[in-house]
């Protein structure tokens, strides 16, 4: 989707039309979600804090996000993904992987009609990005927003991934495409010419992962809902986070995203542990984690805090989320055969 949140809220009040609008943190303490194309125009960005915002764009309107209401759109449009294919990923409430090649029809003409759909029935615009895989779909959902749509097919791929800058790789960040322009390394066509080894000097474990990614491969299923053991929301962003301040501005809306998320989808579902993932700008990850039966805002903030410790580098990626308790699979066995009995 195009700046949903925001697009979302400027479809719902009028008066907004033509004015730049973001999305998050009212306070001097808060950070934007999203914000509409004419805010980005100055320069404003997601996970900017408000101050800064502000003083690029003076004019802007920023309104506190309803999750609700961003939830109920998304389930909607979900909907009407499934009309196409059961075979649809969520990455969060606005974007997702749908596989059709169950499908005889051509990926662009199912975009286009996709897309067309959204529109009538929910007066918001979506982008599309249609490809062999889920690395260069998501790369090419980028690449004609907004309100469009770019194909890669197969045989362009090695074409299409040399003159591609590295920035666009998804999981590299401004860190890493410093370090890769420090070498002289500013596409993946060059990317290319380093051996695993040297990336993996250079990045660790993602240093495998990269050789694959900078060539267009990707193997990686898409896997739709299914029963899980837990539910987690996050973010990975374009900005690194500097400090705890920014890091909890932004675990706090995935907080409440999570919350919801819980309430539509899982009410039934008993908590068993919490936990809060960051990775930091080195691409190393970290869990702190907990044992506790209910959502607590307070106990997420102690787990950032104890992850966050744990580096003291700036962070790309947060995520917070709960682990469920297990159902007895031998009990509900049991009662089947005896209800079969």
């Amino acid at each position: 989707m195009d700046c949903f949140y925001a697009a979302i809220e400027v479809r719902d009040r009028p008066e907004l039309a033509e004015k730049p609008v973001a999305v998050g943190g009212t306070s001097g303490r808060g950070v934007l979600t999203t914000c509409n194309y004419l805010a980005r125009k100055f320069g404003c960005h997601s996970a900017m804090p408000t101050f800064k915002a502000q003083e690029l764009c003076p004019e802007l309107i920023i309104i506190r996000p309803n999750f609700e209401r961003y939830q109920k759109e998304s389930r909607n449009i979900r909907k009407i993904f499934l009309n196409y294919t059961p075979l649809v990923e969520p990455l969060s409430l606005d974007e997702a992987f749908l596989d059709i090649s169950i499908l005889e029809a051509g990926g662009s003409e199912i975009a286009l009609e996709i897309r067309k759909k959204i529109l009538e029935d929910t007066n918001l615009t979506a982008s599309a990005g249609i490809a062999p895989n889920k690395l260069l779909a998501k790369i090419a959902s980028e690449w004609k927003k907004p309100d469009g749509q770019f194909e890669i097919e197969a045989e362009a791929v090695s074409a299409f991934m040399k003159p591609l800058l590295v920035k666009n790789i998804w999981g590299v960040g401004p860190k890493s495409v410093v370090k890769l322009n420090a070498r002289g390394i500013e596409n993946c066509g060059k990317l290319q010419g380093l051996s695993v080894l040297e990336l993996e000097r250079l990045f660790g474990k993602f240093g495998e992962e990269l050789y694959q990614l900078c060539r267009g491969l990707d193997n990686r299923p898409v896997e739709p809902d299914r029963v899980r053991k837990s539910m987690s929301t996050e973010r990975t962003f374009s900005v690194d986070l500097e400090t705890l301040v920014q890091c909890e501005g932004e675990l706090m809306k995935l907080y409440e995203e999570l919350h919801n998320d819980l309430r539509s989808n899982a009410s039934d579902r008993q908590i068993e542990k919490l936990f809060v993932k960051l990775k930091f700008t080195d691409f190393k990850r970290t869990t702190a984690e907990c044992s506790v039966t209910k959502l607590d805002w307070d106990v997420f903030k102690e787990l950032l805090d104890e992850a966050y410790g744990r580096s003291r580098l700036n962070v790309r990626l947060i995520g917070a989320g709960v682990r469920f308790k297990e159902k007895d699979d031998s009990r509900w066995s049991q009662l089947e055969l005896e209800l079969k009995e």
